[in-house]
């Protein structure tokens, strides 16, 4: 077994807890390429802020855990040597079974989530207590969800997804998890919610968080399909060959305003991707004899750090490992 202190990550129980008490967000960061690693790493050494790696287990599935976890301690080791110690954190995105957790859990990652969300509230509850319990003896922490994140790209957010305050502190309750993913206007897909009739954004259920943070004081909670889904980005793919249609994310306002609250841990994977892709179809595009995938994913680097450096400025976590911001090139 690969242990995740032996590898230099930190305990997630803690990073959320000082964001909680320090009225901040931890970026969560979902990685599926080397550049997008670093370029989080760049990001976050740059802006001196703790640091949640996302893997999920189509990605375990394509790297193995354990490269994974070698990857993001190499990463991490190359900031602490050169001076720039920050918390990094490994861990598993929408464990969707018991084995997901354990295969992380044992391979070095220092939390893991376990999505029972589409089941009936009793097996989430059982399922997800017994995850806690085989995590907690490894010093793991464990995210379970409660409600319903919808994923239909041209619906409206369904109203009864929301998560019921009173059922998130009774499974909270009964399973023993240390955050808590929940459902309060956010979505997974391209359209993260529906406007309004008259073009303006409904405004994420803030009512939701004041009464779980009422019903579980100082209990950190997690935003899931909270990217903002850039229309530059959008424009480029489809300038160049794509075809994304009508998007819909996540005002970064309304981000900032959820970090101040409960929520300490945003979870962000379509921005990443989507600048990615974005980058890379331009450069493609506009050097179509190239052979060599470096011509375009040397600059995909630089444009996720500036991405990301947004982003923790949105969620208020610069500054946040201890240290001041640095704002020029670190490296």
């Amino acid at each position: 077994m690969l242990s995740y202190q032996s590898l230099g990550f930190e305990n997630t129980t803690e990073i959320l807890k000082n964001a909680y008490r320090g009225g901040y967000a931890v970026p969560a960061l979902n990685f599926i390429s080397i550049e997008q690693l670093n370029s989080i790493f760049d990001s976050c050494a740059q802006k001196r802020s703790p640091v949640i790696l996302l893997g999920s287990p189509k990605l375990c599935s394509q790297f193995e855990p354990r490269m994974l976890a070698r990857m993001a301690q190499a990463g991490r080791e190359r900031l602490w040597e050169s001076g720039i110690k920050l918390p990094v954190v490994l861990h598993l995105d929408h464990g969707l079974c018991y084995d997901h957790c354990v295969t992380a859990i044992r391979n070095g990652f220092s939390s893991v989530m376990i999505d029972g969300s589409a089941m009936p509230f009793e097996e989430n509850v059982a399922l997800t207590r017994q995850v806690v319990e085989y995590a907690h003896a490894y010093g793991v922490t464990v995210e379970g969800e409660i409600g319903v994140l919808e994923n239909k790209h041209q619906s409206p957010f369904a109203p009864g997804s929301y998560t019921d305050p009173e059922q998130a502190a009774e499974f909270v309750h009964k399973t023993g998890v240390d955050s808590l993913a929940v459902s309060i206007g956010t979505s997974h897909g391209m359209i993260k919610y529906r406007p309004n009739l008259d073009g303006s954004y409904p405004e994420l259920r803030y009512d939701i968080l004041d009464r779980i943070s009422q019903l579980l004081p100082d209990f950190p909670i997690v935003l899931h399909g909270a990217s903002c889904l850039p229309y530059k980005y959008i424009e480029m793919i489809n300038r160049y060959g794509g075809k994304i249609g009508h998007t819909a994310g996540i005002p970064d306002e309304q981000l900032a305003q959820a970090a101040r609250m409960a929520v300490c841990m945003v979870n962000i994977a379509s921005d990443g991707w989507l600048a990615a892709l974005a980058i890379t179809r331009k450069i493609l595009a506009e050097n179509p004899t190239a052979i060599d995938g470096r011509i375009y994913s040397l600059q995909v680097r630089p444009e996720l750090r500036e991405l990301y450096c947004h982003k923790i400025d949105i969620l208020g976590s610069a500054g946040k490992a201890g240290m001041p911001p640095f704002e020029d090139d670190y490296l």
